[in-house]
């Protein structure tokens, strides 16, 4: 879900171009959602290898990771660990969502709605464990770090933009926000034409770069406050938040009386399941780990062929390509002669 910050942030639209030389913390269950979600045959059904596995995320992992070195751009994809236990009713909910999309997509597909079924099933994905395997197994042979979390990926990245290992974080979400993220970009992984759902409509979608720093200096709040926001309209940890409140309100709200404890005698009827200050503490003192080693390496281009064309059936010709674009780019943005010099 995600807390729902989007009319409340400040954006500056960029090209893809305009993170040349930058390193970029992603959330990488968040972008492999996306790529199960959109690489699908027209019917909705997800790329498969001949014995039946899900290929989509490793088609999006490939493609897109090799344009963004192409750019000169380093990604550090950063996995989630173990949830915590707050977020199992979202989990739950999330669960639900699928099996009702997944009906639906059947029923589509019965009464022949090709496109219909199309959009119904980008909302069945689902991550399997060995899905997360196999892209850590193809990031390593792409030569491309990635970070094991303790607990969410996107506290995580935040933590390593916060260090500066990292020159921001990628995610859709607006969660890394209140995780502390300074530096956020979104639409790194999904930028491009993008049709919209159920209309014959294409988009241009672009990253957008938000500043926490900005972020509050705008809506004149400190950053425990926006915490307090967030909660107020609700996050992972509280999906629900308070039944009729935006974020404008919400904002409105913490303005006025200072603090969520402030707020909460003037809501009628405002309930919360789950203690706030235990979610509160969730992002202000979230589980992260400073054991991690960030470091590009040349690929291995024959490692990549023997995992993703000989076991996965992706076609060679078209993954030599995107692995030599990927190392002429390098070359080229940044005037070095090997791939050694451009990633030590």
């Amino acid at each position: 879900m995600g807390v729902n910050l989007r009319d409340l942030v400040p954006k500056v639209t960029v090209k893809l171009q305009d993170l040349s030389g930058k390193s970029i913390a992603i959330d990488a269950y968040n972008a492999l959602y996306q790529f199960l979600a959109i690489i699908r045959q027209p019917d909705g059904t997800p790329l498969k290898d001949s014995s039946g596995r899900i290929t989509s995320h490793l088609s999006g992992l490939l493609y897109r990771t090799s344009n963004l070195v192409e750019l000169g751009i380093k990604p550090i994809y950063v996995f989630d660990g173990v949830p915590p236990t707050l977020k199992e009713a979202e989990i739950k909910r999330r669960m639900k969502v699928k099996e009702e999309a997944l009906r639906k997509y059947e029923e589509a597909l019965k009464r022949g709605k090709i496109e219909e079924a199309r959009t119904y099933a980008q909302a069945t994905s689902r991550l399997k464990d060995y899905m997360a395997e196999d892209s850590k197994r193809l990031l390593n042979l792409m030569g491309i770090p990635w970070v094991q979390a303790p607990s969410e990926g996107e506290a995580q990245a935040a933590h390593i933009v916060k260090r500066g290992d990292a020159d921001y974080c990628a995610s859709q979400d607006y969660d890394s926000l209140l995780f502390g993220a300074p530096r956020l970009v979104r639409n790194v992984t999904i930028s491009g034409k993008r049709k919209l759902p159920g209309k014959n409509v294409y988009i241009e979608v672009v990253p957008e770069i938000v500043e926490l720093e900005q972020v509050l200096k705008t809506c004149e709040i400190t950053y425990e406050q926006l915490i307090d926001v967030g909660i107020l309209i609700g996050t992972d940890f509280n999906p629900n938040g308070i039944k009729g409140l935006g974020p404008k309100t919400a904002l409105k709200l913490i303005k006025e009386y200072g603090s969520l404890e402030d707020v909460i005698p003037h809501l009628k009827n405002a309930e919360f399941p789950v203690n706030p200050e235990k979610i509160r503490e969730i992002f202000l003192h979230p589980r992260v780990t400073d054991n991690y080693k960030i470091e590009w390496k040349e690929p291995d281009v024959e490692g990549v062929i023997d995992f993703i064309c000989k076991e996965r059936d992706f076609s060679e010709d078209r993954v030599r390509k995107a692995l030599e674009r990927m190392e002429k780019g390098i070359k080229k943005l940044k005037g070095k002669t090997t791939l050694e010099r451009w990633f030590g």
